[in-house]
């Protein structure tokens, strides 16, 4: 998603316009990489039913998102976006080292 997540932002797209496009590439790639992992065997069913339980969270995250975007401005919009694209690089980053 490296390339997918700045592409996007460079091309000054509204705040709604950006999400939507990022879901269509996060569930592309998502559906992409399960398939992948389905077809080699490398996705049993634990770790399925894993992932799904692991949905319930990721959609009250979005639902949260949603009603949180319909009340700032695109300034704040981007600050935050920003803010999270350095604080999820600063976690890999740290995460990678220990």
């Amino acid at each position: 998603m490296i390339p997918t997540v700045p592409y996007l932002q460079c091309l000054a797209l509204k705040k709604d316009d950006l999400v939507q496009a990022l879901r269509l590439a996060f569930t592309v790639s998502t559906l992409g990489l399960a398939l992948s992992l389905a077809q080699g065997g490398g996705l049993p069913a634990l770790n399925l039913s894993l992932s799904l339980l692991a949905l319930i969270p990721a959609l009250l995250g979005m639902a949260l998102g949603q009603h949180v975007r319909k009340y700032i401005g695109e300034t704040l919009f981007r600050r935050c976006f920003f803010l999270g694209l350095i604080a999820l690089g600063v976690t890999m980053v740290l995460s990678i080292g220990g």
